[in-house]
């Protein structure tokens, strides 16, 4: 039984990389299908929000990638009993997303119905949830977390600007839910405010997973932002 240890510890690694991957992947995808695509492609207009998407023709396209990120991160168990309820919350939330749709040419402050809230309050945790492991999860100094990559100094910062960047969106979303007067919401809903700002969001979100699941890309985009500094160390260093 021991000789085949190494080689199923490097399946399990692979498929642990492999969630990683999927879930980035499902956030970069979700927003360009639903916005530029459906719009050039199936005539959708841009809507107010990624969640109004439900109430179009792309209908299956959102719920499908939700509940696909949901499983993703069901299966995803991390490294302790931490990550493991964070991993758990962004399920449920993900899910609640799905399957409780908000209502129809809303505002998410203001629902018709007890589901519609239900979103608006999956929506948040979502987002939080996503914030948690780029900030707390990913660049943790923890032993049994550590995960040696090159360049982590870059990593943990690409993972930590991911997170402040989720933040502050959230923060953006929930000033235009909870502060802003019904005018101001006018405006802004002509340039599709809470859409792009999800959009900023989902992008953030994926590109720390990616990072962490070390997919070619990510890998790509790490190693190009690393020549800057590795320029000014050789320079130091003569």
């Amino acid at each position: 039984m021991m000789p085949d240890l190494p080689e199923r510890t490097n399946s399990l690694v692979l498929s642990f990389m492999s969630i990683r991957r999927a879930i980035g992947l499902s956030g970069i995808l979700l927003p360009v299908v639903l916005g530029p695509i459906g719009w050039l492609v199936f005539g959708i207009e841009f809507q107010d929000n990624l969640s109004s998407y439900y109430h179009t023709g792309l209908r299956d396209v959102f719920v499908g990638t939700l509940c696909a990120i949901g499983i993703f991160l069901f299966c995803y168990r991390g490294y302790d009993w931490i990550e493991h309820w964070t991993a758990n919350v962004g399920c449920l939330s993900a899910l609640g997303i799905a399957f409780f749709p908000l209502d129809p040419n809303s505002d998410p402050l203001f629902q018709r119905t007890l589901t519609g809230y239900l979103h608006t309050i999956s929506g948040g945790a979502f987002f939080l949830t996503l914030a948690f492991y780029s900030l707390y999860h990913f660049p943790s100094a923890d032993e049994v977390k550590h995960e040696t990559a090159p360049h982590e100094a870059l990593r943990n910062l690409i993972y930590r600007s991911s997170g402040l960047v989720i933040v502050l969106s959230v923060l953006a979303m929930g000033a235009y839910i909870f502060l802003l007067p019904p005018n101001w919401k006018v405006l802004l809903n002509r340039y599709n405010f809470l859409f792009w700002t999800e959009w900023i969001a989902l992008w953030a979100f994926a590109s720390a997973w990616l990072t962490k699941g070390r997919a070619m890309v990510a890998e790509i985009a790490v190693e190009l932002l690393a020549i800057p500094t590795e320029l000014i160390t050789q320079r130091k260093t003569k």
